[in-house]
């Protein structure tokens, strides 16, 4: 799973299968390393939730807000990222995945952000 190119291969409410693994919690996924990702505020992002992902300086930063795209994505948190030189794609974990499947596939330098239910 290091080779930069982990794909997802697919996502349903609650699950993920990524780089062949499933997952039953939410997930970062960036240069091919999938880890667990855990929000301070639950259903809201802020910068503090992907810090060491931030040190790595993605060009792309997807989050999945959900599967009903609760999550939130404040305002602050889009200011704070796009600061950064970082474009952010915020949509429903279904689109999401589609979509860093296809940057992916077109050698971006993409992250990912997953949250698998609500």
């Amino acid at each position: 799973m290091r080779d930069g190119r982990t794909m997802i291969e697919h996502y349903s409410f609650g699950r993920v299968t990524c780089g062949g693994k499933d997952y039953a919690s939410d997930i970062l996924v960036y240069r091919g390393e999938v880890s667990s990702w855990w929000r301070e505020k639950g259903h809201s992002v802020c910068e503090r939730d992907i810090e060491a992902l931030l040190g790595q300086k993605p060009a792309i930063l997807i989050i999945g807000t959900g599967a009903y795209g609760i999550m939130r994505v404040p305002k602050d948190f889009r200011r704070s990222i796009e600061a950064r030189n970082i474009r952010l794609i915020a949509e429903r974990t279904g689109e999401a995945v589609r979509i860093f499947n296809e940057s992916l596939s077109r050698g971006e330098d993409v992250a990912i952000g997953m949250h698998l239910t609500c």
